[in-house]
C-alpha cells in the first residue's frame, strides 16, 4: 500500500515508472525491517547508487518506509551513503513533493524521521500495479510488539481509519 501510494504521488508530479535505472531521474527504496536479509538488500543497493549519479549529477535518490525511519540506520545512511538525497519515514511520505522541491531547488539532504502520531493522513494519491489488485489499508500501526518487529515503534500503536474512506477507496478500486 506504502508503495501504490509513493507512486500515485510521483505520477502527480510527472514521473513515470521506468525498469531501466539509466533513464531515471529519481530513485526511490521504499524499505521494510523485518528480515535482516532485506536490510543487507537495502545497503547493497543503495551503494549502487553512488555510481548513477557519477554519470548523472542531477539525479535524486530517497530512501524511506520502516528501516529508514530507524535512527541507527539514518544515521548511517548519512554517513556512508552521502549521495541519498531524501530519507524519510512512514508518518511522512504525503510530503515527498514538498522533499523533492527543497532538494530540486538546491536544498540540503532531507532527512524526516518524525515519530508516529494518532494522525491517518487521508486522500493520498495512489498508482495500483494492475487492474485486478490493488493493496486497501484498514488500519494502520500496531499493538502487538512481536520481539523481531519494529512496525508499533515505527508506525505506532494501532489506529483504524474512518470507514467511511475505506467504503469510499474500495468503491474506487471496484
Amino acid at each position: 500500500s506504502d508503495s501504490e501510494h509513493l507512486k500515485g504521488i510521483l505520477f502527480g508530479l510527472g514521473y513515470s515508472i521506468t525498469d531501466d535505472l539509466d533513464e531515471a531521474d529519481f530513485i526511490i527504496y521504499n524499505t521494510c525491517a523485518v528480515r535482516e536479509h532485506a536490510q543487507d538488500r537495502v545497503y547493497g543497493n543503495i551503494g549502487k547508487v553512488k555510481g548513477f549519479k557519477k554519470k548523472k549529477p542531477n539525479l535524486i535518490a530517497a530512501v524511506c518506509g520502516c528501516m529508514a525511519q530507524q535512527e541507527i540506520v539514518a544515521e548511517k545512511i548519512k554517513k556512508s551513503y552521502p549521495y541519498i538525497d531524501i530519507v524519510f519515514g512512514t508518518q511522512v511520505s504525503h510530503r515527498l513533493p514538498e522533499f523533492i522541491y527543497k532538494r530540486l531547488n538546491g536544498g540540503k539532504r532531507i532527512f524526516e524521521l518524525s515519530l508516529p502520531n494518532d494522525a491517518i493522513v487521508e486522500d493520498v494519491p495512489v498508482l495500483r500495479d494492475g487492474k485486478f489488485k490493488g493493496w486497501l489499508p484498514i488500519m494502520n500501526g500496531c499493538n502487538n510488539f512481536c520481539t523481531y518487529c519494529i512496525v508499533p515503534y515505527v508506525r505506532g500503536r494501532e489506529r483504524s481509519r474512518e470507514p467511511e474512506k475505506i467504503l469510499a477507496e474500495a468503491k474506487a478500486m471496484v
